[in-house]
């Protein structure tokens, strides 16, 4: 299966939140499940989710890597009583994250519209 676009939106009338956000961010669906997991285990480790979303590690860590570039996964460092460290996650909050969705969707939205505006047919080769 290829990765979520925006324009696998057109035509669906009523998209899941988790599939919006896969493709208006284009990330995948098992990032969006990973971001819509956070939500309920803020502060989660990558060993934590990897065990609630039952999955790898090294998977786990490349969704929220991915996640955290997009800007919807936020990463603390706790350190442990033993000595080292751990890093937690959190998914930003809801209303950030749809601001964040309405936002890139307009954007996407305004380009198509440039485009329409654009063409002309005797400029086609």
């Amino acid at each position: 299966m290829s990765d979520p676009e925006i324009e696998d939106l057109v035509g669906d009338v009523s998209p899941s939140f988790e599939h919006v956000l896969s493709c208006v961010f284009g990330v995948r669906d098992h990032e969006s499940r990973t971001y819509l997991t956070l939500l309920d285990h803020p502060g989660s480790t990558v060993a934590e989710l990897a065990e609630t979303l039952d999955r790898d590690r090294s998977n786990v860590n490349r969704s929220l890597s991915t996640l955290r570039d997009k800007g919807l996964v936020e990463r603390r460092r706790r350190l442990l009583d033993s000595g080292g460290y751990v890093y937690q996650y959190t998914a930003i909050p809801v209303p950030e994250a749809k601001e964040r969705l309405h936002d890139a969707l307009d954007e996407w939205v305004e380009g198509v519209h440039e485009a329409i505006d654009a063409f002309d047919p005797d400029d086609r080769e």
